[in-house]
């Protein structure tokens, strides 16, 4: 078998996320080709487009979103990721289970004795007026029933778990402030979300009583909605192995669908000597191809979305990627991270750079200094190494 090293990895990672070559792609075939953007800060998947797309303006962006095409709303790993309408729709109900699973990971004993079925149906006809609210409106509104919990638990169940929701515009508008204002996902786009999956498929663990759709011995236990989540997922990430998959995800119960569409694709081995799965047509550039400097924003999923990271970022570094740093790609590697203020962009290196390292590092930091001011401003600076 094949074996694939960390830069052929590397160049293959920069050729599906659009690191490479900047795309000549409309936003929206953007964001699905992507399946979708990390986005629990707002403004961060105006910068990861700008990297990605040849001419991007942000206002196309702003018009999907008002124009009902994107939205944002909580799914993989329950974190808020702007997606194509058409997608949260049809990921939705797979990623349910998983979503109230993470949710009781973090407020089991609070929610202990809650009875979800009825705190969802009391949450729906809340919601029922139309009206958008704020998760700890939407939670007092309930907590007459459920004294006990508090209103966290009770908002971050109903908003992140058991109602799918969209948080409104102007929340996520290029340079617009806007508190997170929640409507349901069906009365937004006036279509109901494709339902749960089956057999509690994707739940992450066993559930007492329900039997577990991974179990070749569930009857119609079939996940085409996982299976198409594999093919997406090796589109904009694989070469990838199906610890990467779940680490994308947030979701266990996926052996199922890897399995069912298996004869479709084609193996590797990473020096590791994980199995690695892949498209078979998909693009797996020579290593030696050069890549150019791109800066990524916060959470970015060309880093986020792997178990394992190393393809793109050093181990010693790889706790950046879940504090919220922006990053320099150099050579297709993080490494450096950057902040912007007052019009300027301010690198700061985690190595020593060359030469001409330095010189295509500010030559692109200019060019997103000018985009983060409309022309304003073309400044950048490489600061002192960290450290």
């Amino acid at each position: 078998m094949t074996v694939l090293d960390t830069r052929a990895l590397n160049r293959a990672t920069l050729a599906r996320q659009l690191l490479l070559d900047r795309a000549d792609l409309p936003v929206l075939d953007a964001v699905a080709h992507l399946c979708g953007l990390q986005a629990q800060e707002p403004q961060e998947p105006f910068i990861g487009l700008w990297s990605r797309l040849s001419a991007f303006a942000p206002a196309q962006l702003g018009d999907l979103l008002t124009g009902r095409h994107v939205v944002r709303t909580h799914l993989m790993r329950r974190t808020v990721h702007l997606l194509t309408a058409d997608d949260a729709l049809a990921w939705r109900g797979r990623h349910d289970a998983m979503l109230r699973q993470r949710v009781l990971g973090t407020y089991r004993r609070e929610l202990e004795g809650v009875d979800l079925e009825e705190l969802a149906a009391a949450g729906r006809a809340v919601m029922a007026d139309g009206e958008p609210r704020s998760m700890p409106e939407l939670a007092r509104a309930v907590a007459g029933r459920w004294p006990g919990p508090g209103p966290r638990p009770l908002g971050e169940m109903l908003v992140a778990a058991l109602i799918p929701m969209v948080q409104l515009p102007p929340r996520g508008l290029w340079r617009t402030k806007g508190g997170v204002r929640n409507v349901p996902l069906a009365t937004w786009l006036g279509r109901e979300p494709a339902p749960p999956a089956p057999n509690g498929a994707g739940m992450g663990r066993p559930v007492p009583g329900v039997p577990d759709a991974s179990d070749p011995g569930v009857p119609d236990a079939s996940d085409p909605v996982g299976e198409a989540l594999v093919r997406r997922y090796l589109a904009a990430f694989g070469p990838a192995a199906s610890a990467d998959l779940r680490a994308w995800s947030g979701l266990a119960g996926l052996p199922r669908a890897v399995a069912a569409v298996r004869e479709e694709l084609v193996s590797f081995r990473d020096e590791r000597g994980r199995e690695l799965l892949d498209l078979p047509d998909a693009p797996r550039p020579d290593p030696g191809t050069p890549a150019p400097v791109r800066f990524l924003p916060a959470f970015d999923n060309a880093i986020l979305g792997y178990q394992d990271r190393g393809r793109i970022i050093d181990d010693a570094h790889r706790g950046l990627s879940v504090a919220g740093e922006r990053v320099v790609l150099v050579d297709g590697r993080v490494a450096a991270t950057w902040k912007a203020a007052d019009g300027t962009v301010t690198v700061f290196p985690l190595r020593r750079f060359s030469r001409a390292e330095r010189t295509a590092v500010g030559e692109e930091g200019e060019a997103l200094a000018a985009f983060l001011s409309d022309g304003e401003s073309r400044r950048a600076e490489i600061g002192p190494e960290h450290g």
